[in-house]
């Protein structure tokens, strides 16, 4: 399935779509390669101008400087993947992918976009739910926890902050109904943030993105949040993938790269089939690269060095820019 790329200007894109493969497969998209432009941008730049979040750029290229990459270095761009295993309706949001795949209602397509999530300790619940309210121009009320967060760092919150650029929501927001509408999918006010663990458990968006949720994702649209690290898959073709992304850390002293994932029964079964190459598969937890790889017997699998770069993406973060 070839991947579509809608353009803005030169360089951001608006969404990301890809024909929706049949009921029996599940692989989108292939990846491509980007060249590293002597412009003293960051990745994060690289990771926008694609639709990627930072840890899915940093999980494909270990090593990469995350603020300053080397010019001339090209960069793998992870824009295959599995669709996750829910049903393919409404909203599905995969945490520790941190993608959200859009199925819009009657139309043969899938939209994925990058986001945000919750930091350690105010992560994002597993849920199914639904959009109960979509609003523009939101305001933000940081709760009690929140608030006494900020103090401890110095920071005095407002009971409630006025729409506007200063708003950390960003200019829409979609309520969720579970737990008493607590939890938003909503824009943000900073160009960072998108791909890595940094708000206090809603879904974060790059503001483009949540815009055009915004304004196709009708209220009551089924939201099923889940949470799967490995995603394996057994296309028609006969072709075992696995694709495996680092698991969220539980405490601040795991490292997502090397912390134990515990296999689910589907992709535990997956792998102890005869028709899995067991050492292809293990050797794909072991490197994460967020990217589906074959594990048929037979298949050669390019070894790649280990590193810890991607360590940071996972570190509880804190801005003046953390969402509710």
């Amino acid at each position: 399935m070839l991947l579509s790329v809608w353009m803005a200007g030169t360089s951001v894109a608006n969404a990301t779509e890809y024909p929706l493969p049949p009921p029996d497969s599940r692989l989108i998209g292939e990846n491509t390669t980007f060249t590293v432009q002597n412009n003293g941008k960051p990745l994060e730049d690289v990771a926008a101008r694609f639709q990627i979040g930072l840890l899915g750029m940093l999980e494909a290229n270990p090593g990469v400087d995350p603020y300053l990459p080397k010019p001339g270095t090209v960069l793998t761009i992870p824009t295959q993947m599995l669709l996750p295993d829910a049903p393919r309706e409404g909203i599905v949001i995969n945490l520790a992918e941190m993608r959200l795949f859009y199925y819009p209602k009657g139309q043969s397509k899938v939209v994925v976009y990058p986001i945000g999530i919750g930091q350690l300790g105010r992560n994002t619940p597993e849920m199914v739910t639904s959009v109960s309210q979509p609003i523009a121009n939101p305001t933000w009320t940081p709760t009690a926890n929140i608030r006494k967060h900020y103090k401890a760092e110095g920071i005095t919150l407002p009971a409630v902050v006025p729409a506007g650029p200063e708003n950390p929501m960003g200019l829409f927001a979609l309520r969720l109904s579970a737990q008493g509408g607590v939890y938003l999918i909503h824009g943000t006010n900073a160009n960072f943030g998108i791909g890595m663990r940094v708000s206090s458990g809603c879904i974060r968006l790059r503001p483009d993105d949540i815009e055009a949720l915004f304004k196709t994702v009708p209220k009551g649209t089924r939201v099923q949040i889940v949470n799967a690290p490995v995603k394996v898959s057994v296309e028609p073709d006969g072709k075992r993938y696995v694709e495996v992304h680092q698991p969220l850390s539980r405490t601040e002293k795991d490292d997502p790269q090397t912390m134990h994932i515990a296999l689910k029964p589907a992709a535990k079964k997956f792998a102890d089939s005869q028709l899995t190459d067991k050492l292809v598969f293990d050797e794909a937890v072991k490197r994460r690269s967020g990217m589906p790889v074959i594990v048929n017997h037979g298949q050669e699998v390019k070894s790649e060095p280990e590193t810890n770069a991607v360590k940071i993406t996972q570190a509880k973060a804190t801005s003046t820019s953390a969402t509710e």
